[in-house]
């Protein structure tokens, strides 16, 4: 039997989703708690990486199970050992073939920019203070939807078989306590390609860069035509949709 966890994460405390040794990761502290409360060995699937420091307000893995699990009596309890940086939002069976990952149509990331130092968004959003043109920005971010070939802002060294995405949403709002909020959609990422995008975009905003520039970067192929990858705290993984 499979199951699917649907859950939600601060990643400030992690080096990232995926587990690895002597490392705290977001999965690993599933797992071990997980496999804790099944008293058997479990290892979960999550619906893609995240990067050290990138958060998740909705993020999806599975698991599987050779006998039936008590979905909600599981969530409790795994709520009740996670660390308060980690919560489950709901566990529920599904078909034994549906995969958290090689299933997602799409996944949706959201990044915060604020104007104004704040206390308690010093973990989920970039204080930035610089005067913005947010509709330049805009302008800028629809022609991601004009390419397919995101070479340049694609980590080296990351082992991608291809760069090639398809991005359907790519837009700034300016929401009204004066935080930015960026959204883009695809049917994939690759690793540092939003944040890349984002700082890239923000370089737009700040005048460094033309929106016929932007779209020349684009078209290079070229990383070190890109600015550097927004900070990780005011990134997040929103949707994931099947």
């Amino acid at each position: 039997m499979r199951y699917f966890i649907e859950l939600q994460y601060d990643g400030a405390a992690y080096f990232g989703w995926q587990r690895q040794p002597d490392t705290p990761t977001v999965q690993g502290t599933i797992e071990a708690k997980l496999s804790m409360l099944r008293g058997t060995p479990t290892e979960i699937v999550g619906a893609g990486r995240t990067d050290t420091g990138v958060n998740a307000s909705f993020y999806t893995a599975h698991f599987d199970a050779e006998t039936p699990v008590d979905c909600s009596q599981l969530s409790y309890k795994l709520n009740k050992v996670l660390p308060p940086d980690i919560a489950i939002l709901r566990i529920y069976e599904v078909a034994e073939e549906k995969h958290a990952r090689f299933d997602a149509k799409s996944r949706e990331y959201t990044y915060l920019l604020t104007p104004r130092k704040s206390p308690f968004r010093r973990f989920s959003a970039w204080h930035y203070t610089a005067d913005l043109d947010v509709e330049a920005m805009n302008r800028a971010a629809s022609k991601l939807l004009d390419h397919e070939d995101f070479t340049s802002f694609a980590k080296l060294n990351s082992n991608n078989k291809t760069n090639i995405c398809h991005i359907t949403h790519a837009e700034w709002v300016v929401e009204a306590d004066g935080t930015l909020r960026f959204t883009i959609r695809a049917d994939r990422f690759l690793r540092n390609m939003v944040r890349a995008i984002v700082g890239t975009l923000v370089d737009v905003g700040r005048g460094r860069y033309s929106v016929e520039e932007f779209e020349d970067i684009i078209l290079s192929k070229d990383l070190s035509r890109s600015s550097a990858g927004a900070p990780a705290c005011g990134l997040f993984l929103s949707d994931v949709r099947y």
